[in-house]
């Protein structure tokens, strides 16, 4: 499994709208690609010294050839779409490799 994790620090100013655009529209488009099984969306709970508040969006992929797809068919589209947004934020973008999980268990 591969997790694509996009990072954002978008401005106070207009983060509302920008959380309702990426929870109502992009992710759901992003959802839609059949490239991604689910998304995760957090917000960073470190201040920023640069200011604005900072966001990490994780989409889970089911191998590297999987997400090469979207990068080819894609990402190009999609990320046009926060034009929109454009000098307001700042996306950086990483690419992880799931090497294990481990749930735990609660006994009540």
């Amino acid at each position: 499994m591969i997790i694509y994790n996009v990072t954002i620090n978008i401005e106070e100013s207009i983060q509302e709208e920008w959380l309702q655009w990426m929870q109502q529209e992009h992710i759901p488009q992003m959802l839609d690609t059949k490239k991604f099984t689910r998304a995760l969306m957090t917000r960073v709970m470190v201040e920023e010294e640069m200011g604005g508040i900072t966001y990490s969006v994780q989409y889970f992929a089911k191998d590297e050839d999987t997400l090469k797809r979207y990068y080819d068919e894609d990402a190009v589209r999609l990320r046009e779409e926060s034009k929109r947004f454009e000098g307001k934020f700042v996306a950086f973008r990483t690419e992880l490799e799931v090497i294990g999980e481990a749930i735990a268990t609660v006994k009540e």
